[in-house]
Formats: structure tokens, sequence, C-alpha cells
């Protein structure tokens, strides 16, 4: 059986960040980590992570829903108010995704890979999902939230996804500490949170190093409209680069699945 209970000085002990998580905000319960920061004015510390044990209406892209199972997965949003620019806010995201699989990877040696926008796979089953949202006033990033939920110790999923999930204990065959699993995350994301603006071509490369699915034949779903052709690349910003007959156009939204 899964120790429920999380235990904060457990995290506290393997958090070796010098602002990521130094502020920590627990919840038992809460409607999404990234309402509470995206809207409560009073919290302004830079690296601020805001976790929930259990999140009850948690947001994927395109408002879909993003079921999280008390004790289960960990929940949580990280706040940062410092050294925003609007340029950099989706290679935050890649950020987050590179942080979360090489998490994953390090503390359990499994296949991760990364799926353009924001999804971290084990093989090519979902194991987390990353909303990054800010708020502006005028031409002037006030804060940006970066939401993450990861699927850890789940033994079983019912219903119907766009992408199959799986959690870490599934890949990984036995029950896994969420405090180590936060912390690791939190270590590694303060890290490459860095080279987002010091050496954005690092993340990119590193991005790029776990999608599997560059120069292959995609779809790419965007509300009603669909495109399809191969994806080459993605450019400065992160954004994909889609070449069909007609040639290279930029995608900044949408579902990218194989053709």
């Amino acid at each position: 059986m899964s120790k429920s209970n999380f235990t904060i000085e457990e995290m506290d002990i393997k958090l070796k960040t010098n602002f990521i998580g130094t502020n920590f905000i627990f919840y038992d319960e809460i409607g999404s980590t990234n309402e509470e920061l995206l809207n409560d004015k009073s919290i302004t510390q830079h690296g601020t992570v805001l976790f929930a044990d259990n999140q009850v209406k948690g947001r994927g892209r395109l408002n879909r829903e993003w079921i999280s199972y008390k004790d289960n997965s960990i929940t949580f949003s990280i706040l940062l108010t410092e050294n925003l620019n609007s340029k950099t806010i989706n290679l935050i995201n890649l950020a987050a995704a590179i942080s979360v699989a090489q998490s994953i990877e390090n503390l359990f040696q499994l296949d991760l890979r990364l799926k353009w926008p924001n999804d971290v796979l084990i093989a090519t089953r979902k194991v987390c999902g990353i909303l990054v949202e800010s708020i502006s006033k005028g031409d002037k990033l006030e804060r940006v939230v970066i939401g993450i939920g990861v699927n850890v110790n789940q033994p079983m999923f019912e219903g119907h996804y766009n992408v199959p999930p799986t959690s870490i204990r599934k890949e990984h065959g036995k029950v896994v500490s969420r405090e180590r699993l936060l912390a690791e995350i939190l270590n590694e994301f303060e890290k490459n949170l860095k080279k987002v603006n010091k050496s954005p071509n690092d993340i990119l490369s590193n991005w790029k190093s776990k999608c599997k699915m560059i120069g292959e034949k995609i779809k790419v779903q965007d509300g009603e409209k669909e495109f399809f052709g191969i994806f080459e690349d993605i450019d400065e910003n992160g954004f994909l680069l889609l070449k069909d007959l007609k040639g290279t156009k930029k995608i900044f939204s949408g579902d990218v699945s194989p053709r």
C-alpha cells in the first residue's frame, strides 16, 4: 500500500533550490492550483509553489478536465513574478516538461519522451500534463503560473483518453515517494529556468532530444482546423514548424498525433 499523507518535511529534506518552492503552500483540497496562484494577489513571492493533495477542478489545455487522484498524484503550480518576458513563455513550458522528464528519468530510469506542446510520456503513454498561464497589464507580464500534474501511484485508469495514460508506479512496478519526486522536479526546474534566459538553445536542444516525433508525418488539430505534414522542427521560441507541399508553417497551438 502507498503511504497516503504527503509530508512537507520529507520533501524539504530533498529540496536543493534557492527560490523555487522555498515558499511552499499546501492545500488538502482545492479547485485549481493555477486559478489560486493567478487570482490571489496576496501571493507575490517569485518561485512560490502551491501544492494540492486533492485538486477537484484541474484543467488542461483547451479547458479540458485534468483528473487527479487524491494521494496518488502530484498536482502543483509554480508562480513566477520576476524577469518575465512574453517571448519566453513557451520556453518556460518546454523547460517544465524537460524538468519532469529528467526527474522521472533520474529516479526511475524509464523511457521518457516529450510530445509537443506540453505532454510528458513514458514511451507512448501520458504521465504528466502541463498548463502555463499568465496575467498581463498592458504589455507587461505580471505573473506566470506553471501548472503541473503527474500521475504517480495510480494502479489503473478508467475512461476514454486522447492519449492513453499511465503512472510511474505502473511503469516502475513499485510505489513511489511523491515527496522525493516533487523535490526532484523543483530542483530540475530551477536549473532549467535559469537556462531559459541565459542559454535558451540548451532548452531547445534538450527538448528536441526527447521528442521522437520530429521528422515524422503528423496531424495537428487546432479547434476546427486540421493540418497535415512533416514535423520539421521547433523554432527559437519553441513553436512547431510543419512542412507541407506549400512550404513550412508555424503552429502556435494544437493537438499533435502521428499520421
